[in-house]
């Protein structure tokens, strides 16, 4: 069964730092663009960070610019997103999902189940 699992969200202060994984069981993602997304509650899901097939060539929505990194590992199919310097409004739940191509990270729509990230003295 293919399925995507995102971990390692939680509490964290302000100015803080996470890291956030993007497991992918049941099928490789190895050959597609990526993306993280997030959903803050009742608001819609945006595009946060892509990543291109062979990690090259990222791209950031500029509220993350310069505080977040995505990569990836494809030996291990998985995609990460370090967040530094968080701030209360990137609280949220994260999610990742295969994009459209590189330059157009519309998600393809396959999701995981999410990990929540809070941001919080």
């Amino acid at each position: 069964q293919e399925q995507l699992e995102e971990s390692g969200g939680g509490l964290v202060q302000p100015g803080g730092s996470l890291r956030l994984s993007c497991a992918a069981s049941g099928r490789t993602f190895s050959s597609y663009t990526m993306g993280w997304f997030r959903q803050a509650a009742e608001k819609g899901r945006y595009f946060v960070a892509g990543i291109s097939v062979n990690g090259a060539g990222t791209y950031y929505a500029t509220s993350v610019k310069g505080r977040f990194t995505i990569s990836r590992d494809n030996a291990k199919n998985t995609v990460y997103l370090q967040m530094n310097s968080l701030k209360p409004e990137d609280t949220a739940v994260y999610y990742c999902a295969p994009t459209m191509s590189y330059g157009d990270y519309r998600p393809l729509g396959f999701w995981g189940q999410g990990t929540q990230v809070t941001v919080s003295s």
